[in-house]
């Protein structure tokens, strides 16, 4: 095994420098911010329908309300 070239191959990458793209990084949180708000909000907005209805979502039972937007 060649450890020169090992060795030369390890010093060059110290010198390294490692770029951000902060768009992309806003882009990415912003994404999954915008997923998590909305799964929230339905999951908020489903148990009030089912607490409206007196039903969990295709559940039918003798007591299921109708509720009507007015």
């Amino acid at each position: 095994m060649d450890t020169t070239k090992t060795e030369g191959n390890a010093a060059s990458q110290k010198g390294r420098i490692i770029e951000v793209d902060e768009g992309m990084i806003r882009s990415h949180l912003d994404q999954v911010l915008k997923g998590t708000v909305e799964e929230t909000l339905n999951a908020l907005l489903d148990e009030e329908a089912e607490r409206l209805c007196e039903a969990r979502r295709y559940e039918r039972t003798p007591g299921r309300k109708d509720v009507s937007i007015r």
